[in-house]
């Protein structure tokens, strides 16, 4: 069957999907009942359903099938945004009360030097004194970065971009965990790059996948990862970095929320870059971004920022180098830390009885739904009742190879709002899918 063939039979389908003779939620038949009813071979229904995962018109759930879609597939890339709901569990954004007041007086200093370091030209590598700021700020369990290694860009996302655009060629493989950051898989898409999924358990990723998948460069997220909110354990952590260093390959370690979890270093520092920014410990729109990569590749992720046009401003450098050297990031940092702690908490009671998992101090939750729910119902209903939460397909490297499962992020929303949509969703997940109509 060639190509044309194939995309009739979505085209078909995609018809029964707009006219509702298929309506959403219902279940299509398994790829081999598909095929043998449609006189055609496995792997063509496998490109059928394929396409409609492609055209947003159908998820594929692990173990479980292929279902029409119950909501509009999310904006690309995912999670960029605000979801704009009444209740949005889905970005992390956490702003203290008094925040504005803290971050002032630094700015108000910047003013009266006559915005000299702001106004002046900068370059990726930053000044001097921003690097020694930096490089306090990302010392870790006994890793301290030399502050000659540190690379500025505007924000975390654009620090991921140089990093990957540095170490992975156009056409490269980039190796990620089979659920990652969202944005990563844009950033591939834009760079020219190839994800390799690596399949992942409780405690991170498998070291064995790592070692049969064949790429040199790797992205993890090996303390407090989003969404699983896992930490790899010490054992996980030595297999990890033997398997790197055996391969002589180089990992991209985005640490952006390791700040909330345990005292870690990198994997294995000689041959990790780190990515962070200020972004969570701050805010989004008052954010820097780092690269901190081993000593060889630090003109070459530099030169990728310049290119990639993703070096700091020269106003963003000077604010957070003041915000750094003045102690106000550490104050901030030390109660986003005891509000995370809180919000876990709320979310333990409220969700008791329920499959969560996640870090102590994170700053969300990894929701694996009750077997009679799936993912993009369950999203569905939450929606109508005002509660934006996160499917795990928006996170799955493979379409249609995404858990059971839904991310709630706990920072952003006013701890009694929480409380009570926590509350709802835990009354949803206990009723039945069929007793929430589907608009």
């Amino acid at each position: 069957m060639d190509v044309m063939d194939y995309r009739g039979i979505a085209d078909r389908l995609a018809h029964d999907i707009e006219t509702g003779r298929l309506a959403p939620g219902d279940r299509l038949p398994p790829q081999r009942r598909f095929a043998r009813a449609h006189r055609i071979a496995a792997s063509t229904a496998a490109r059928v359903y394929g396409e409609l995962v492609r055209r947003g018109l159908a998820v594929g759930e692990v173990g479980r099938g292929t279902f029409v879609r119950a909501a509009p597939p999310p904006p690309e890339p995912a999670l960029a945004e605000p979801a704009g709901a009444r209740v949005d569990l889905e970005f992390n954004t956490c702003v203290l009360p008094d925040q504005a007041e803290l971050l002032a007086p630094a700015l108000h200093a910047l003013v009266d030097d006559g915005f000299t370091a702001a106004m002046a030209p900068v370059g990726a590598r930053g000044t001097a004194r921003a690097r020694d700021a930096a490089a306090r700020l990302l010392t870790r369990g006994g890793w301290a970065p030399d502050p000659r290694r540190v690379v500025f860009t505007g924000n975390g996302r654009q620090a991921i971009a140089a990093a990957v655009a540095a170490l992975v060629p156009v056409g490269g493989r980039l190796g990620v965990e089979a659920i990652t950051y969202p944005v990563v898989k844009a950033i591939a898409t834009r760079l020219g790059i190839t994800l390799v999924p690596l399949p992942v358990d409780d405690a991170g990723v498998l070291p064995r996948a790592l070692r049969t998948s064949g790429v040199r460069v790797a992205y993890l997220q090996p303390v407090l990862h989003n969404p699983l909110g896992t930490t790899a354990p010490e054992r996980r952590r030595a297999e990890l970095a033997e398997v790197v260093r055996e391969l002589d390959a180089q990992v991209v370690e985005d640490s952006t929320y390791a700040f909330l979890g345990p005292d870690l270093p990198p994997l294995a520092p000689e041959r990790t870059t780190v990515v962070d920014s200020l972004s969570k410990r701050l805010a989004p729109g008052l954010t820097l971004g780092f690269a901190v990569p081993p000593p060889h590749l630090v003109d070459r992720v530099a030169a990728a920022a310049r290119s990639g046009a993703w070096a700091a401003g020269g106003f963003a450098l000077a604010a957070a180098t003041r915000w750094l050297e003045d102690g106000t990031v550490a104050s901030i940092v030390d109660r986003k830390r005891a509000l995370a702690g809180r919000r876990q908490q709320l979310a333990r009671e409220r969700l008791r009885g329920f499959d969560t998992s996640s870090d102590p101090g994170a700053y969300h939750c990894w929701w694996r739904l009750p077997e009679h729910w799936r993912a993009e119902t369950f999203v569905a209903a939450a929606a109508r009742r005002g509660i934006a939460v996160t499917p795990a397909a928006a996170f799955a490297v493979v379409p249609g190879h995404a858990p059971n499962a839904v991310r709630l992020a706990l920072a952003s929303t006013p701890a009694d709002t929480l409380v009570a949509a926590l509350g709802e969703l835990a009354s949803l997940a206990h009723g039945s899918p069929e007793d929430e109509s589907v608009d």
